[in-house]
């Protein structure tokens, strides 16, 4: 008990210095586009704001940017743009590939809003940013499995099926990274990978597979920390799970699932695991013109860290939290996520952020659905809404990863994150 109760007390130090620091400079007086806006538009905004991207507009150049800087403003201080979206204020901080801007910069943004949007000196403008292609993959996969062509029709019901196709794997390797990328994201509502060991598992039934990748849209590639990865047996088959919903016009999807790979003979230290942890038991029920909450849990037998956290709703899902009850009977709130269907982020934490708890602890997710007018997502608020597997129903779990320890290497973790917070 003494090792849980410190780990508590350590989670909750953690919370407060991990917190990321704020831009370094004041908010300037008169800030201009070229020497204080385009360089946060360059870092988290222009990868996916430019000419033939996802975004509905270009944020290149001042000329584009500056008919939307009103609209700008107001989504920055609301936290809806960029797409990220942690509680800043709950939690334990400190993420992969964090996104969000600092408090500083969105009043930074403000003021130059506020203060007539002004374009400034061309030559304090930064260098041009260089971005990868839309579509171009976020890690460099080793291997490529591609599912079969599929066509979806211009209007039907919405199909969820499965392909069982060959990969060029025939000998055991690990997977350090992997990522699901859809040939047609209009059509794609999420596709599920796994790897196929028994030759006659049947073509719709996944249960006896082992689970690789999820894509949903918005959804970013999983990296393993190091020392960590996923064994894919030599010779596995790699299973494509789909669900497509028609978009009125006839489309053919063809996704592919990308592995990076560690070298052959390579084990690593720790077994890295993603799952739908914290699920509701019984059904969802979310009456109309009312805002609920339900709550899942999932026991975790043996010590562990979390590497990773994506709530995963449909259109009524607002915000869901991740808390960690422990054996002791103390909770801790690790995160609060507002939630967006458009955006399925994986947030990975920092690697000496994350979350660490003991044998018996249980994984609690709260998840909340706003079934009422305010909500102007795509739903009729006048319609009793409950759980299923269509676009139109919902859904309530988190995608949690995490790796197992031992008892030996739990205790370990505490002491030296003990020594650390001692020193700082």
């Amino acid at each position: 008990m003494r090792n849980a109760r410190l780990h508590v007390l350590l989670l909750a130090l953690a919370a407060t210095v991990m917190v990321p620091a704020l831009a370094a400079a004041a908010v300037p007086e008169n800030p201009t586009f070229h020497k204080d806006i385009e360089p946060i538009l360059q870092r988290s905004c222009q990868v996916c704001h430019r000419p033939d991207n996802m975004a509905p507009m270009s944020l290149m150049s001042y000329q584009e940017a500056r008919p939307w800087a009103r609209s700008i403003k107001n989504k920055v201080e609301a936290r809806e743009m960029p797409p990220w979206h942690i509680d800043p204020k709950v939690g334990v901080q400190g993420f992969k590939n964090d996104r969000s801007l600092s408090n500083d910069e969105v009043a930074t943004i403000a003021r130059w809003v506020d203060t007539g949007a002004p374009r400034g000196n061309q030559e304090d403008a930064p260098a041009p940013v260089e971005f990868q292609e839309f579509g171009a993959w976020t890690i460099d996969p080793d291997v490529i499995v591609s599912s079969p062509p599929h066509t979806v029709p211009a209007e039907a019901g919405d199909w969820w099926g499965d392909y069982i196709v060959p990969t060029s794997i025939s000998t055991d390797r690990y997977i350090q990274a992997i990522q699901t990328k859809a040939g047609d994201l209009r059509v794609v509502h999420h596709a599920l990978t796994y790897a196929v060991t028994d030759p006659e598992s049947p073509l719709n039934d996944s249960s006896s597979d082992a689970f690789l990748n999820e894509y949903a849209v918005g959804k970013n590639a999983d990296v393993y920390p190091d020392g960590t990865g996923r064994l894919l047996e030599a010779d596995a088959r790699v299973r494509f799970s789909f669900h497509y919903h028609s978009v009125g016009e006839e489309v053919t999807d063809q996704t592919e699932l990308g592995l990076v790979l560690y070298p052959e003979g390579f084990e690593p230290d720790h077994i890295l695991y993603s799952r739908q942890l914290g699920r509701v038991t019984g059904e969802l029920d979310i009456p109309a013109g009312q805002v609920t909450r339900h709550d899942g849990y999932t026991k975790m037998y043996l010590p562990g860290k979390l590497t990773g956290f994506q709530p995963h709703m449909h259109f009524l899902g607002t915000r869901q939290c991740l808390e960690l009850i422990y054996p002791t009977g103390s909770t801790e709130m690790i995160n609060c996520a507002n939630f967006d269907f458009n955006w399925h982020i994986v947030y990975n934490y920092e690697n000496d952020n994350q979350p660490v708890y003991p044998a018996g602890t249980t994984l609690h997710v709260i998840s909340y659905h706003d079934n009422t007018e305010a909500n102007r997502g795509n739903h009729d608020a006048k319609n009793w809404t409950g759980g299923g597997s269509r676009t139109v129903d919902e859904m309530a779990f988190g995608w949690i990863s995490w790796f197992d320890l031992s008892e030996d290497e739990y205790k370990a973790e505490l002491e030296a994150r003990k020594a650390k917070t001692d020193n700082e």
